[in-house]
């Protein structure tokens, strides 16, 4: 399963590396970035470069998948404390 989450943010990285340069960005920034960040990155990268409503939904969906995955890691932490 952890493989699939290399293979997205290398494939994100490889695209905005490729997409950035159409866009006058700092290629190497963007891939970086996406590298780390993965899908928060490539969200706000498309609300700049002017994929402004796939960006807010792309940006605004990682931001609750990583906040619901807070959430559920200090319940189960929570949880296993108590018993």
């Amino acid at each position: 399963m952890e493989a699939f989450f290399y293979l997205f943010n290398i494939l994100i990285a490889i695209y905005l590396f490729i997409d950035a340069q159409k866009h006058n960005k700092n290629k190497w920034l963007w891939a970086i970035l996406g590298l780390i960040f993965s899908f928060i990155t490539l969200g706000i990268y498309w609300i700049l470069t002017g994929k402004k409503v796939l960006g807010w939904v792309l940006t605004i969906a990682a931001i609750i998948w990583t906040i619901l995955g807070v959430v559920g890691v200090v319940a189960v932490g929570l949880f296993k404390a108590f018993n």
